[in-house]
C-alpha cells in the first residue's frame, strides 16, 4: 500500500476530515490533500509529522531495483 492510501485510510478510521487532520498535525489543508492524492514531491518532514500523529514514520523500504 502506498503512503497516500495509507494516510487516507488511517484518517478515515479515526473519523477525521482532512481539515481536522491538518489542524491536529499543524500542517496546511493543501498539504493533506496533496499527500492523499499521491503528489510525488512532498517534504519528508511534513509527511513524518502526519505519520507520527498516526503512530508511524517513514523509513527505507527494500526494492528489487539496484543501480550501479
Amino acid at each position: 500500500m502506498n503512503t497516500s492510501k495509507f494516510v487516507k485510510e488511517k484518517r478515515k478510521q479515526l473519523k477525521l476530515s482532512q481539515t481536522e487532520l491538518a489542524m491536529r498535525v499543524h500542517v496546511g489543508l493543501r498539504f493533506i490533500r496533496e499527500l492523499e492524492q499521491g503528489k510525488k514531491t512532498l517534504r519528508m518532514d511534513k509527511v513524518n509529522q502526519v505519520l507520527n500523529f498516526l503512530g508511524y514514520e517513514l523509513g527505507p523500504v527494500e526494492t528489487d531495483k539496484v543501480e550501479v
